[in-house]
């Protein structure tokens, strides 16, 4: 059975329509701990972070359902708060699709998102993308709302026809998602704020912006998004692209100097780096059974 995790669950918070929820994305335990602790009530599992960290490869349709499932598992142990897990496609056809559902809802996952691209897939921010049929996608849809046992487990379900097809098909298709037992609906890579504005004002549902800093898409404050209509502000890689950052320039500048001196801003302390991976409670916990 699923682990229940302490505070508002993420249905809680998307029901709560006072302000809109700011999803960042994590890649591994110790990224999700930190953004525990700054102070986010939830965070997203990002696909193309896992490839990165897992791999070192690209979001093209390389990351497979086990590794999805076990980065899951390790992210999910490490914090207190709801992780959406991007499902990407679902590795395969809706058995498959009903078959991960379980997994992750019995692990704890608040949710997934779920897309429509024929597989393998690519970010939804790169060119070269395409989409499977509406018939064939929908059936998978099915089989993940029926597959989890609690209303609590979310079920996002993006479509990425705006760039080979065109928004209108990209609206349509998020009406007929919603209509088929969507919870959130998710039109990946609108390329203006007026298309971020039409899929709002047209598609009756809960809906995420996906915010990829140098993406296709417009990169908005969470507050601008909310006032536009959106309930969910997903910043997947800003984590990801700012330890890329910090850990390209330590590592330049010690493999040129032998030294970390004029780099050490971008790093946390020791002691600082001991209470993110909560030395304390480890230690105390040794002191009891010594």
């Amino acid at each position: 059975m699923a682990h229940s995790k302490p505070g508002r669950s993420l249905r809680e918070q998307i029901q709560d329509k006072k302000g809109i929820i700011v999803l960042p994305g994590v890649f591994d335990a110790l990224s999700a701990r930190i953004a525990q602790q700054v102070g986010f009530s939830a965070m997203f599992q990002t696909g193309y972070g896992s490839a990165a960290a897992l791999l070192g490869m690209p979001d093209f349709g390389l990351l497979n359902a086990g590794e999805t499932i076990d980065n899951a598992n390790r992210i999910i142990s490490a914090v207190d708060v709801p992780v959406l897990v991007d499902a990407d496609t679902g590795y395969g056809n809706p058995l498959n699709v009903w078959k991960l559902v379980r997994d992750l809802e019995n692990m704890g996952a608040a949710g997934i998102f779920l897309e429509d691209q024929v597989w393998p897939k690519r970010c939804g921010h790169m060119a070269g993308k395409d989409v499977i049929p509406k018939n064939d996608y929908i059936p998978k849809l099915r089989a993940a709302v029926e597959a989890r046992r609690s209303k609590e487990f979310i079920i996002v379900a993006r479509t990425d026809a705006r760039a080979p097809l065109g928004l209108d098909e990209a609206i349509e298709r998020g009406k007929a998602y919603r209509k088929a037992g969507a919870d959130v609906i998710f039109v990946e890579a609108p390329r203006t704020t007026a298309e971020l504005k039409r899929v709002a004002d047209e598609i009756d549902a809960p809906l995420v912006a996906n915010m990829i800093e140098d993406g296709v898409t417009p990169n908005l404050p969470a507050k601008d998004l909310l006032d536009l209509g959106y309930r969910i502000a997903v910043f997947p890689l800003s984590a990801l692209y700012s330890a890329t950052y910090a850990m390209q320039q330590v590592l330049t500048e010690l493999k040129k100097t032998g030294a970390t001196k004029q780099t050490r801003k971008l790093m946390v302390t020791f002691k600082d780096f001991n209470q993110f991976v909560d030395l304390n409670k480890f230690t105390d916990l040794e002191r009891r059974y010594s």
